[in-house]
């Protein structure tokens, strides 16, 4: 049963990484260098990629890949890792909750792994470009990680609750971060043009949708086939 989850989870990984480093390619990745051409050196360094929480912006004299293939390495790296990271997450969800394992429950799964992870937090803290103005790090990862929590619990009292004040409870969790609020930003003035945000925003959401329900897919598929399942 290990084995076939560590290998079913590696084998999407590799499904997602292919898929997500094209998709970037063509999406995420040039409106990043396009905001990076505005980029001032007093608050750069760093951006939020498709799948991931916030992150601080680095000083100027932080280390970074090269530009042009270095930098394309270790994003294919990551999100190599990531896919598989992922997909371990997922099928380990599922071992837990005794679902049956195969495509059709794991894209489920990735498709609430995906609100719960990347859409819900994005409400309060959606994916930036460098050089836009951002609050504390560690404020920001701590609403971040509670709303995930707290979608995730929500998620799961919803689609797993049997009475109706159970529900009710799932629906004020998913929804509790959000009257908290998310920290705020110093400001809101950036050096790109303001159209790239809302392009940013919505590429980086679907790949992360992309990452969630590929991933899920693919290691219920892989689980399903190297188990030997025969379950209709």
């Amino acid at each position: 049963m290990f084995r076939t989850i560590v290998f079913s989870a590696f084998g999407a990984g590799l499904v997602v990484c292919v898929v997500i480093s094209a998709l970037q390619f063509f999406t995420t990745e040039p409106l990043i260098l396009h905001a990076e051409q505005f980029e001032g050196t007093a608050d750069s360094g760093h951006h939020h990629d498709a799948a991931t929480p916030a992150h601080d912006h680095g000083d100027a004299g932080d280390w970074a890949p090269a530009d042009g293939f270095e930098r394309r390495a270790y994003t294919v790296l990551a999100n190599l890792v990531l896919g598989a990271a992922v997909s371990l997450i997922l099928l380990a969800a599922m071992v837990l909750r005794g679902d049956r394992i195969d495509a059709r429950h794991g894209l489920l799964w990735g498709a609430a792994g995906f609100v719960a992870a990347s859409l819900m937090p994005a409400l309060g803290l959606p994916p930036e470009l460098p050089g836009t103005p951002a609050a504390d790090l560690v404020d920001r990862q701590v609403w971040w990680l509670a709303t995930v929590v707290a979608s995730a619990a929500g998620i799961a009292l919803i689609a797993f609750g049997r009475h109706w004040a159970v529900k009710a409870a799932g629906l004020a969790l998913f929804v509790l971060p959000h009257v908290i609020g998310a920290p705020p930003p110093p400001g809101h003035e950036v050096a790109y043009p303001g159209a790239l945000a809302g392009e940013f925003v919505i590429a980086s959401l679907v790949v992360s949708a992309v990452l969630w329900t590929l991933a899920g897919f693919s290691a219920g598929w892989l689980h399903r086939r190297l188990s030997g399942s025969t379950q209709p």
